[in-house]
């Protein structure tokens, strides 16, 4: 219910409030002015007539009339009158000293910009905002503090990197895309960092298990040790076993005479990361889960234990429950790994992030083979976010070389990507099949209206959006951007853009 003395209408309160907030702004700030659209100063109060002679101006009549820059030194004003776009605080600093000021344009009912007000909130901030300083103070303390951690931290990395140190080379950020999927297992893989039990990430080949992998580790309490990942599919059964816990000199024929550390050795202290788990032999499970049960190993050739501290993560692109079932997979070493289980998602259930992996993976492309970036056009982009890409990310990543290298600029249309994807055997999913298998018939949308330019469609749609609400009511632009739920500025700024009369 309106309180006693307001107007009843919507027009009239909102009037009301702008008066008094100019009112409350002459009256509390240090000092305020008006400049019209041309940039000349036509009023200003009581509080800034008492700046005047520190801007070495000797009278109010030497003031007004006068275009802003002429008469106050480093003012940003003509900016604000250019744009449109205010400045809400700001340090303007000249011969009249330091001050807090905010600059705000002013405009008519058509939405125009008609001039501009000027309001200095502070004088003397060093005194006046001492608190808000002193905490700005702390925060840049803590700022620096952690620039020079970072740097600490990229020297050693450096170091290690010259030395053959093995360091996780990805971090949270490599894992690229927003959609919801993507979050989730981002979320999930940093609650895993805190931990040091061991993870399984589960997904099919190319969703980006190994990149998780490093980036769990070296988001965890053991990013300072060492990163030792090892395929267990690229690697024949007969050297599993030394590859993993190492070499006594002269252990067999043709051995070495020296020692040769295993990858439990060389990652002790850090994270051991077992990529394709699902394809060790059996023989060698039981000797992975007793390592793991007693936190020692036996180099082959040796009588002698050796204490390991190994964080272990572990991936597979199997069906490790199934395996298990048929015996192709030990049930006591499944659930030792089985802890922290993580799916890693398929890139058809991200279709949303195909556009910013396109991003990336175009900017990696152009690095490595010193070209321009390449740009799809809004047609092809839908193209790809509706296949199935059953190689996922690492699929993309070729189809998008692919073109890059076929075509004649940097500029990828979708006959050029149709004929990639289907030279490489692929029956391309068609933009059409997709909104067919999402939607009735009946409310099928022709393919030539939606393979057009996205920004093109939303323009459409929000005029409309827009002409339908002034019409429901009758033009009142301040309800119709009450309607719309934006301000009335920002009514007035889309009605321009879209020519809307």
């Amino acid at each position: 219910m309106l309180g006693k003395g307001l107007p009843a209408d919507p027009e009239g309160i909102y009037a009301l409030a702008a008066r008094s907030m100019f009112q409350l702004f002459s009256s509390m700030s240090q000092g305020m002015f008006l400049a019209d659209k041309t940039g000349r100063i036509v009023w200003l109060n009581e509080g800034y007539e008492l700046l005047l002679p520190r801007l070495g101006v000797a009278s109010v009549h030497d003031f007004l009339g006068h275009m802003v820059e002429d008469v106050i030194p480093n003012t940003q004003m003509r900016r604000v009158l250019e744009t449109g776009q205010p400045v809400l605080i700001d340090l303007l600093t000249n011969r009249a000293g330091t001050f807090v000021v905010s600059r705000l344009p002013l405009r008519d009912d058509e939405g125009s910009v008609i001039g501009a007000i000027g309001i200095v909130l502070f004088d003397q901030p060093e005194t006046t905002l001492q608190p808000l300083i002193s905490k700005f103070a702390l925060l840049q303390r803590d700022l620096d503090e952690a620039k020079r951690e970072l740097l600490a931290q990229r020297s050693r990395s450096l170091r290690a990197m010259a030395s053959g140190e093995r360091r996780a080379k990805y971090s949270f950020a490599s894992f690229v895309g927003s959609s919801p999927a993507a979050v989730e297992v981002k979320r999930q893989a940093r609650r895993a960092a805190q931990s040091l039990s061991p993870v399984l990430l589960l997904g099919e080949t190319g969703t980006g298990k190994e990149l998780l992998a490093h980036a769990i580790h070296g988001a965890s309490a053991r990013a300072c040790g060492p990163f030792v990942s090892v395929n267990i599919a690229a690697i024949p059964d007969t050297l599993l076993e030394a590859e993993f816990f190492g070499v006594a000199p002269g252990a067999y024929t043709g051995a070495d005479r020296k020692s040769r550390d295993g990858k439990f050795r060389l990652a002790d202290g850090g994270t051991l990361f077992l990529d394709e788990i699902g394809d060790m032999p059996l023989s060698l499970q039981a000797k992975l889960l007793r390592a793991l049960q007693e936190g020692e190993i036996e180099p082959l050739g040796s009588n002698q234990l050796v204490r390991f501290d190994v964080r272990l993560l572990a991936a597979t692109s199997r069906d490790l429950p199934r395996m298990v079932r048929e015996g192709l997979f030990r049930e006591d070493l499944f659930y030792r790994l089985h802890v922290l289980p993580i799916r890693v998602p398929p890139l058809r259930e991200r279709a949303a992030d195909i556009a910013a992996l396109v991003e990336v993976l175009g900017e990696e492309l152009a690095l490595r083979n010193d070209m321009p970036v390449p740009e799809l056009d809004a047609a092809a982009l839908q193209l790809l976010a509706v296949q199935n890409w059953p190689g996922n990310i690492r699929e993309l990543r070729n189809v998008l070389e692919q073109v890059t290298m076929l075509g004649d600029d940097a500029r990828i249309t979708t006959p050029l990507l149709l004929q990639v994807l289907q030279s490489a055997g692929v029956k391309p999913v068609q933009l059409g099949e997709a909104l067919a298998a999402q939607a009735p018939a009946d409310a099928m949308v022709a393919d030539s209206a939606l393979l057009r330019p996205l920004a093109q469609q939303v323009a459409e749609l929000e005029a409309r959006a827009i002409r339908a609400s002034l019409a429901a009511n009758g033009g009142n632009k301040l309800a119709t951007a009450k309607a719309l739920e934006i301000s009335r500025a920002t009514l007035y700024d889309r009605m321009a853009a879209l020519q809307i009369r």
